[in-house]
């Protein structure tokens, strides 16, 4: 990294971060607008990724959301399959092999996925930084404007910002809503006065705010102070990993270099406009190396490769690169820390599929209801009452009947309702358990329970019966 620079002070940059000034107030970052190869590309991919983004509450599976992550219901549909709290291994497994593909991704490739693919990033500068643009202009014109006075242009220009980005907050609360609860509760939200969905309207204000506040103020902030991933790094790269990388070896000493300058000269490549400062979305300068705020967009190898064709020097001083492929002109990506995350992604993933093909179709619990023991009846029975939660994980509707299989226990549904249940759903219920009293030699028996379909047994339940014990007179 830095270090084997030995033409930069690898201690400097680190005394402090690029947003915070030396008064310890906010540095607050103006990038300047660029353009090239990899900003065209990621505004392409920026379309295609917030269209599949704001498609994904809309798209269902057989009457099904195709994703949805209610954590208040604790139900979660992945790509059409529903997860219950019954399945929480599976969601475990589900996380596990997604943070080890997450580490794998990033040895090899570095933070790639921050500039090109994460949702703070493709919302920041591929939407509001735009806007921003388009509304209040480049980055000097905007510094100029904010320090400017509070006079007829500014209240309209900020004004028409704050209402924007306002309404583009509001549809990213809706959408982050849609996901949690669902597109068709979210409409019924929208749908009706506050008053008749207190808690769901407080919600929508909540993330539409917290989206605001976000992109409007806290900004790059986000990434530097908040998100755990670029700190991550120090651990999960390695000199053989790629990053956006600075060339020193090609680019040091810096100065300044005219076009078409063919005399033999000890200056390298970087003409030290600072551009690359400049369009950086959170202030730092590349040329010191690796850094946790670093979030590999590409601004600094587009503005250089702008700078490298104006003074007719290649291409590439800021380019995607590795430490050893500066230094020493090897690039190596199959490395044995490679090797042993793929092997444990691979184990991950078969064991995840053994755990889909082989997991029951019906979960059922049972629990005995609240603040309840024994009832004894006028017909000379005990009876115990009991919560059953009934969930289908099949794509067909399924009529289930309980029955006991200890002898001497019947049955009885509170309510005689028939437990019909729709595919991929959960159903709650309650019944007795029923024994003759007289036939009570225990004050609590182990009582197994069969959960049927069709007359065939899908799950068999294990509960206990409590009553007292039966004295003749």
């Amino acid at each position: 990294m830095a270090k084997n620079n030995p033409h930069l002070n690898p201690d400097a940059f680190r005394d402090a971060l690029a947003t915070v000034k030396e008064d310890g107030k906010r540095n607050w970052v103006y990038p300047k607008k660029v353009k090239g190869f990899f900003y065209r590309y990621r505004t392409y991919l920026s379309w295609i990724l917030l269209a599949i983004l704001f498609a994904g509450p809309f798209i269902q599976v057989d009457g099904r959301p195709w994703l949805l992550f209610n954590i208040f219901e604790r139900k979660f549909i992945i790509f059409g399959a529903v997860f219950w709290p019954q399945d929480t291994h599976l969601l475990i497994f589900l996380l596990l092999i997604f943070f080890v593909f997450i580490i794998l991704f990033t040895v090899v490739f570095g933070r790639i996925w921050c500039g090109w693919a994460c949702p703070q990033t493709l919302f920041m500068e591929m939407v509001f930084r735009k806007i921003e643009y388009l509304i209040e202009g480049d980055a000097n014109q905007q510094r100029k404007l904010n320090e400017a006075p509070w006079d007829g242009n500014k209240i309209l220009k900020k004004g028409i910002k704050l209402s924007v980005f306002a309404m583009i907050s509001l549809a990213i609360g809706h959408l982050v809503m849609a996901y949690l609860i669902g597109i068709d509760q979210v409409a019924e939200i929208v749908s009706k006065p506050p008053a008749e969905n207190l808690a769901g309207f407080i919600g929508l204000v909540a993330f539409s705010g917290i989206f605001m506040f976000v992109f409007t103020w806290f900004r790059e902030q986000a990434c530097i102070v908040v998100c755990p991933y670029g700190r991550l790094q120090g651990v999960l790269l390695d000199n053989n990993s790629i990053n956006v990388m600075y060339d020193y070896v090609r680019g040091e000493p810096r100065g300044p270099i005219r076009k078409n300058e063919k005399e033999v000269s000890l200056k390298g490549d970087c003409v030290d406009c600072s551009l690359c400062v400049q369009v950086c979305p959170t202030g730092i300068d590349i040329r010191n190396g690796i850094q946790m705020e670093c979030v590999n967009c590409t601004a600094c190898i587009d503005a250089c490769d702008e700078v490298m064709v104006k003074v007719d020097r290649p291409k590439g001083l800021i380019r995607y690169a590795s430490e050893n492929s500066i230094k020493e002109g090897v690039q190596k990506l199959i490395t044995n820390r490679v090797k042993a995350y793929s092997v444990v992604l691979v184990l991950l993933i078969a064991a995840f599929i053994t755990l889909i093909a082989t997991r029951d179709v019906f979960e059922a619990t049972i629990t005995r209801s609240p603040g309840m023991t024994y009832q004894l009846r006028d017909d000379q029975t005990v009876s115990n009452l009991y919560q059953i939660t009934l969930i289908n994980k099949t794509f067909e509707h399924q009529e289930v009947n309980l029955e006991s299989i200890v002898s001497g226990y019947r049955v009885e549904k509170v309510g005689d309702q028939n437990w019909v249940l729709e595919p991929q759903s959960k159903m709650e219920g309650r019944f007795f358990l029923v024994k003759d009293q007289i036939s009570v030699e225990l004050p609590q028996e182990e009582v197994s329970l069969s959960l049927t379909h069709e007359g065939v047994e899908v799950e068999k339940i294990n509960t206990s019966f409590m009553a007292p014990v039966y004295k003749e007179n």
